[in-house]
C-alpha cells in the first residue's frame, strides 16, 4: 500500500515521471484545441463547464499513483504543463503556472495519507483537489467580474469533473497500466488487485 520504502526518488522514478509529463503533455494539447467545441456546451450556465477540466488534472493523479513519493505530482503536472506550453496552445506561459497550481491541489491528498495510501479515494481527493485549487485560481485569473454564486458553483462543478475524470480516470489508467506489467517496479504495479 506504501511507496517502494523510501521517499528518496530513484532513477526510474525521475525517468517514468517524466514520461507521464510528457505523454499527458500531448493529451493537454490535444485538449487545448477541442475545447473550444466542448466549452461552448456550457454556454447555457458557464460554471458548469467545470464539469470537464478534469482531464488537465490527469497528469497529477497519475504521476502521484505511480511514483508514489512527494512531489510525484507536482512533478508530472508541471512537465506536461510545460510540454502542453512548448508545443503551443491559446493559454501561453500561464499554463505552465496553473498547472503548478492544479499540482498542488492534488498532491495535497497523497500528502494528507503520508504518502501512504493510494487508493480510489485517494485518487478521487487528488482530482477533486487539483480542480478545486486550478478554479479558485482562475477566479481571479480568468473570472474576476463573475458574481460569487458563479465562481463557488464552478469550483463546485470542478471538484466533481476532477474527482471523476483525473480521479477515477487516472486510478482507472493507472490499474490497466499494471496488469500489463509495465509497473512492476513501483508500488503501482505490486498492488493489482486491490481497491
Amino acid at each position: 500500500m506504501g511507496t517502494t520504502g523510501s521517499n528518496r526518488w530513484r532513477t526510474i522514478d525521475i525517468v517514468v515521471a517524466s514520461v507521464i509529463g510528457v505523454a499527458f503533455g500531448v493529451v493537454f494539447w490535444i485538449w487545448d484545441l477541442v475545447w473550444g467545441g466542448f466549452g461552448t456546451a456550457f454556454d447555457f450556465f458557464k460554471p458548469a463547464g467545470g464539469l470537464i477540466i478534469g482531464v488537465w488534472m490527469l497528469a497529477a493523479v497519475v504521476g502521484g499513483l505511480v511514483i508514489r513519493k512527494p512531489g510525484a505530482a507536482v512533478y508530472t503536472e508541471f512537465v506536461a504543463a510545460l510540454v502542453s506550453t512548448l508545443i503551443g496552445n491559446q493559454w501561453g506561459l500561464v499554463t505552465v503556472l496553473e498547472g503548478v497550481v492544479e499540482a498542488l491541489g492534488g498532491e495535497l491528498a497523497f500528502a494528507l495519507f503520508a504518502y501512504r495510501n493510494f487508493k480510489l479515494p485517494v485518487a478521487l481527493l487528488s482530482g477533486a483537489l487539483a480542480a478545486v485549487f486550478a478554479t479558485v485560481w482562475e477566479w481571479f485569473f480568468y473570472y474576476p467580474t463573475w458574481a460569487w454564486g458563479w465562481k463557488f458553483a464552478y469550483t463546485g462543478f470542478g471538484a466533481v469533473g476532477g474527482g471523476v475524470v483525473a480521479g477515477l480516470g487516472g486510478w482507472a489508467l493507472v490499474r490497466a497500466m499494471a496488469r500489463t506489467g509495465v509497473l512492476d517496479r513501483f508500488g503501482a504495479g505490486r498492488e493489482r488487485a486491490t481497491v
